[in-house]
C-alpha cells in the first residue's frame, strides 16, 4: 500500500522509544538528529543508549513498558524483541492516534523510517514501505554514489540565488523557471568537471 512522503518538523516533539537494543538505538539517533526530544523505555539498553542517558540527552525509565508511556507522545518505536509487546504498543498508539513504527511488522505501524541520505540541507530519501527496508539501504547507497557532497553546495548556491528573486518580488512561475535552469546549469558543470579529472 502506497505511503504518503511527508517531511515532519519533530523540533521540539516528544517520541518514545520502547526498547533498548541496536535497532532502537539507530531510531533514537534518528529522532534526535531530526530534532526530537527522546523517551526510552526498556528494561535494559545498549551501552550506546546507556552513554545517552548518562549526559540528559535522552531520557531513560528502566523497566517494562506500560500504557501511560504514550502520554504527551507525537510518535512511539515499538522496538522491542517481543513481537507481542510491539503489536500491543502498536494497538494503543492506534487508539490514541499517535504516530507508530513498529520495527518488526512495520505493517502494523502508520509509519516507517525511511532510508536517508544527507548531502548538506539536501536530504533524500528511499522507502520500500517497510517491505525491505534493507534494500532501501542499499538503493540509498547506490544513490549515494552518484550524488556527492557537491549536491548540498549547489543546494546553497540556488537557496541563495531563490532569496534574492524573491526579494527582488519576482513571480514565482518566473522564479520555478529560472531556478530549475540554474539548477541544471550548475549540476552539468559539475559533470563535466567530473569528466575532465582523470
Amino acid at each position: 500500500m502506497p505511503h504518503l512522503p511527508l517531511n515532519i518538523d519533530v523540533r521540539g516533539m516528544t517520541a518514545l522509544v520502547v526498547g533498548g537494543g541496536t535497532v532502537a538505538g539507530r531510531k533514537i539517533l534518528s529522532l534526535l538528529d531530526a530534532g526530537a526530544t527522546v523517551r526510552i523505555v526498556a528494561p535494559e539498553v545498549s551501552p550506546e543508549i546507556a552513554r545517552l542517558a548518562a549526559t540528559g540527552t535522552v531520557s531513560l525509565k528502566t523497566g517494562c513498558y506500560e500504557p501511560s508511556d504514550l502520554q504527551d507522545t507525537f510518535l512511539v518505536v515499538a522496538a522491542t524483541n517481543e513481537p507481542a509487546i510491539n503489536h500491543m504498543i502498536a494497538s494503543e498508539a492506534h487508539n490514541r492516534r499517535i504516530l507508530v513504527a513498529v520495527v518488526d511488522n512495520p505493517g502494523s505501524g502508520n509509519c516507517t523510517f525511511p532510508a536517508l541520505l544527507r548531502r548538506g540541507g539536501l536530504e533524500v530519501s528511499v522507502s520500500t514501505n517497510g517491505a525491505c527496508p534493507g534494500f532501501a539501504a542499499i538503493v540509498r547507497d547506490v544513490i549515494a554514489a552518484e550524488l556527492g557532497e557537491e549536491f548540498g553546495s549547489i543546494l546553497e548556491t540556488l537557496t541563495l540565488e531563490r532569496e534574492k528573486l524573491l526579494t527582488e518580488g519576482s513571480p514565482s512561475t518566473y522564479n520555478n523557471k529560472i531556478l530549475r535552469s540554474r539548477a541544471w546549469e550548475l549540476i552539468n558543470e559539475l559533470n563535466k568537471h567530473k569528466e575532465r579529472v582523470p
